[in-house]
């Protein structure tokens, strides 16, 4: 006995019999390794001759390790160096295969949360594991990591260090680009979805050419082999395309293959997704070069409210692109679009439609006037019961003066009764001029004293606001606050006649 151990850190020696071991011992310790479920161990292998089967002369295996030292291998005592590192290498990162994994960015005023989400739920049945940031928090599959905005390069970061992590779909605000630029070198699929005011006069953004330069950024980071997509119907989004590296694919609502740039687009196997009618019946529908591929019908899509909620057929056009892009079929992009809708566990905030009282309650994360528009354009399809339109309205106060009064004139003609409130979004503003600045636009717009209320704070207006509506009633939410809302709504016990008469009677004694 020279030592109890034969490590070479407590002065064991290395000696190379590579090629003299006996090849019954090499299937022993391979079988050992995949036993439990190894790829890569050391084997400590007692025998007194490694050169004949163990079968012969006894011995056997006394330790797996999932963490082998290389040293042994690379620098013997004895015999020639065998370079172990390049075969473990090769096993882990093929020649074939990339190392990285998909990464897709959405960016744009509106729309970039239902986008994600629409795109992430394809995705789930492509990919084991998909990762998701938006605006409501980070996701792994349906596990919420963190909650709260999370549209910015931090949570980008953070889903991207995660392993378990095989796709990444990150809403990309405009906010985290002008804070610290992206999370990621280069994405996979980049999408720009539409160019509007908003956040104008903020972070030194002033014009609406200052914020399609800022969503250019995303543009500009798609890597040479992938892809831009962007929006045929918005001239500022269109003409982001000479600043990608990739290729271009179009999505259109308005568009059609007819068009010239189309046209020579799809010609040259270029790839555009558009919104067609057939016999009265709308369609999505994939072109690439002399091919046409309908993809889903627009009445197979429940958030699209029968092709009434247009916002949503163009983020549904706009997701079928990127899945394009990322290699899946019409076929697998169709199936998750039918079960998609505008309910609070598939798109939390975004257009859910709530029918659990005797009226009808949408809440929407409308935070501009394009999405108030948007919004406003299906009201008739909504208000189904035929009565009231009652909303709940605000704008965050880092926006310029003349947004938020245009917010408060937009809401008029829209709603019956206005109900404007201010926090949590003042923004530094003194209290209560968000609620001026609101009543003055909507003055300006003709609305009268009957027709607005003013509640200072979030909790207190959607009650103020629930309280209003009656059987048959629209109400509209914009929350700030988007799941605290939600349980607000789903909690609230409307007056029935029995509990105003005894109001009626407290009220008397």
């Amino acid at each position: 006995m020279l030592r109890g151990t034969a490590n070479l850190s407590s002065g064991g020696t290395a000696i190379d019999r590579t090629k003299k071991v006996h090849p019954d011992n090499r299937l022993i310790a391979e079988m050992a390794a995949r036993a439990i479920g190894l790829d890569i161990a050391g084997i400590d292998f007692l025998s007194p001759d490694i050169a004949r089967s163990v079968n012969e002369t006894g011995g056997g295996i006394v330790e797996v390790n999932a963490a082998p030292g290389f040293r042994m291998h690379l620098a013997p005592s004895e015999g020639p160096a065998r370079d172990v590192a390049a075969p473990v290498i090769a096993m882990l990162y093929p020649q074939a295969m990339t190392s990285r994994i998909p990464v897709v960015a959405i960016t744009g005023t509106n729309g970039k949360s239902t986008t994600a989400r629409m795109v992430a739920a394809i995705l789930r049945g492509i990919y084991q594991t998909v990762g998701l940031t938006t605006t409501t928090g980070v996701y792994v599959n349906d596990l919420l990591l963190k909650s709260g905005d999370s549209s910015g390069p931090k949570s980008a970061r953070m889903l991207l260090h995660n392993p378990a992590v095989d796709v990444a779909v990150l809403e990309t605000a405009r906010g985290g680009i002008l804070r610290e630029g992206l999370g990621f070198d280069y994405a996979t699929v980049g999408a720009v979805l539409n160019i509007s005011e908003d956040h104008l006069g903020v972070g030194g953004i002033d014009t609406l050419e200052d914020l399609a330069a800022v969503k250019a950024v995303v543009v500009r980071s798609v890597a040479q082999r992938g892809f831009a997509v962007l929006n045929f119907d918005d001239r500022r989004v269109r003409a982001l395309a000479r600043r990608s590296r990739g290729r271009i694919i179009w999505f259109s609502r308005t568009g059609s293959i007819a068009h010239p740039v189309m046209a020579a687009h799809v010609a040259a196997s270029g790839r555009a997704i558009l919104l067609e009618e057939d016999s009265g019946a709308a369609s999505l529908v994939l072109y690439e070069g002399d091919q046409r591929t309908a993809i889903i019908p627009v009445s197979d899509m429940p958030a699209s409210l029968g092709g009434a909620a247009a916002f949503n057929v163009e983020n549904a056009l706009a997701a079928c692109a990127v899945a394009t892009a990322l290699g899946v079929t019409p076929e697998q992009i169709a199936k998750p679009l039918k079960r998609f809708t505008s309910n609070f566990t598939d798109n939390p905030g975004r257009f859910n439609i709530i029918d659990v009282h005797p009226f009808r309650v949408v809440i929407d994360y409308a935070h501009n006037i394009a999405s108030m528009r948007a919004l406003g354009h299906c009201l008739g399809n909504l208000n189904t019961g035929g009565g009231r339109s009652i909303g709940m309205v605000s704008m965050p106060g880092d926006r310029r003066d003349e947004d938020i009064m245009q917010m408060g004139a937009t809401a008029v003609p829209m709603l019956d009764h206005i109900v404007f409130r201010e926090g949590p979004d003042g923004r530094g503003r003194p209290r209560g001029e968000v609620l001026r600045l609101l009543e003055k636009g909507a003055r300006s717009a003709g609305a009268s004293a009957r027709q607005v209320s003013f509640v200072l704070e979030e909790r207190d207006a959607v009650l103020a606001t629930l309280r209003l509506a009656r059987p048959g009633d629209l109400v509209l939410l914009f929350p700030t606050r988007v799941e605290e809302v939600h349980g607000q709504v789903m909690a609230f016990q409307p007056e029935t006649p029995e509990s105003l008469s005894r109001e009626a009677v407290r009220a008397d004694k």
